[in-house]
């Protein structure tokens, strides 16, 4: 008889106020192979990637689909070829959209796109992390391509947009730590204080014409721009304040094209970010995650970046997942929102 193990999945994809949206299970125990880790699970974050993938549609799953692209845990055992980790080490990872997600007891995952939990952190709060961390980061440094010398980045502008959310936490520190000047929009007084807070010089509302707010701020223009919130919303807003030769990366899909046209004049370049496309696509450089996952941790320990973790339900089961997925649909989140512990 196979070993059994808690998790909680779907069949049908419902409204998260359905209480068959999100069901309490047991189904088997994975085992590892290959450069897969199996990890308990410890604390799981909830992320709007969730929200998404669980939205209503009319497809019936056969065997459970799990979610869960966040997991802060141990490893207990190794399939043959890892060579990073070994049983007892304390982890933290996003994982991969095309398998298995990790509201589960226990959860596989390739060891490339793991990196060592932070000490100075416990589950949970590291649980927040590596989602929203490796898209800041991507973005920044590698769409963006931003230096992260401080040096490089003297008298540099960063404009985020939605900078209050999970990957708009972690990229204000980011940013901050790397010397540049970082403006960040906010809509509301507690929103601006938390953007502020974490590493924003200047705040500005996202609801309002950025030109003309930048300009009472004596600031005419920005060298980089993230965009975390309605990329065609703020699209013509974005190119009126982007410096020529200037970057600009947006991590919100599109539900209509983009005229990217109105970028020639100015030579501005244009990225996409994605931190499931090395792990769905196994790229060469997948192991890349698995290293910033890592010299975050470093960063974390030496104290210049702090978890964004807001809130924790405990226990891990489908009544909280379901809660937590109203509250990620309300889209007026500050931070993260943690599950941690598996009843009994």
């Amino acid at each position: 008889m196979t070993e059994q193990m808690k998790a909680v999945g779907l069949y049908r994809y419902l409204p998260a106020n359905d209480e068959q949206s999100l069901q309490d299970l047991q189904v088997e125990k994975p085992v590892p192979a290959g450069r897969d880790l199996l990890v308990r699970v410890k604390a799981i974050s909830v992320n709007p990637v969730d929200v998404k993938v669980r939205a209503p549609k009319a497809r019936v799953e056969e065997t459970p689909k799990i979610l869960g692209w966040d997991v802060a845990g141990i490893v207990e055992q190794t399939g043959s070829e890892t060579s990073l980790f070994k049983a007892g080490d304390e982890v933290y990872y996003a994982g991969s959209l095309i398998r298995q997600g990790g509201n589960s007891e226990f959860h596989l995952v390739d060891e490339r796109i793991v990196g060592r939990k932070p000490a100075n952190l416990d589950f949970a709060a590291a649980a927040a992390l590596p989602l929203t961390a490796i898209t800041a980061w991507e973005g920044l440094f590698e769409r963006l391509a931003i230096s992260k010398n401080k040096e490089d980045n003297q008298g540099k502008k960063l404009l985020i947009i939605g900078a209050a959310g999970g990957v708009g936490s972690i990229a204000l520190q980011l940013a901050r730590e790397v010397g540049l000047t970082v403006i960040g929009t906010a809509s509301r007084p507690e929103t601006e204080k938390w953007v502020r807070d974490h590493g924003a010089d200047y705040v500005i509302s996202h609801y309002e014409d950025f030109r003309t707010q930048l300009e009472k701020e004596g600031i005419s223009e920005v060298d980089y721009i993230l965009c975390l919130h309605s990329t065609e919303k703020h699209w013509k807003a974005m190119e009126a304040v982007i410096k020529p030769l200037g970057h600009i990366c947006s991590i919100v899909e599109t539900s209509e094209p983009l005229d990217l046209t109105l970028l020639k004049n100015k030579s501005v370049t244009f990225a996409w970010e994605f931190m499931f496309t090395r792990s769905k696509y196994e790229t060469e450089d997948m192991i890349e995650q698995h290293r910033l996952l890592d010299e975050l941790a470093d960063w974390i320990e030496q104290g210049r970046i702090e978890s964004t973790l807001t809130e924790t339900l405990s226990p891990i089961n489908a009544a909280n997942l379901r809660k937590a997925h109203l509250q990620v649909e309300e889209n007026r989140m500050i931070g993260k929102l943690v599950l941690e512990n598996f009843e009994g």
